[in-house]
């Protein structure tokens, strides 16, 4: 049986960024790749593998590391699209 590997990113969210973030899933008005994005970093704040991650939100292993990445130098910023 294979095991999941351990991802070495981390994330500790404040008490402000958790509530944003948990408020934006249920929200209908935002856009629906910043909802995936906001659910990849609660997932990982959940301590989540990021295998597990990138297959609930339908995104690739590297764009889950892409977000959070974003997230980590950002702040909740970092979910929006750069040009």
């Amino acid at each position: 049986m294979a095991r999941e590997q351990q991802t070495v990113l981390t994330i500790r969210l404040r008490g402000a960024e958790c509530q944003a973030l948990r408020a934006w899933q249920r929200s209908t008005t935002i856009p629906a790749g910043r909802t995936k994005r906001g659910r990849i970093i609660l997932q990982l704040a959940d301590v989540m593998p990021i295998s597990h991650i990138a297959t609930t939100v339908e995104r690739s292993r590297p764009c889950v590391y892409k977000w959070v990445k974003r997230f980590l130098q950002d702040g909740l910023e970092g979910r929006t699209d750069k040009p």
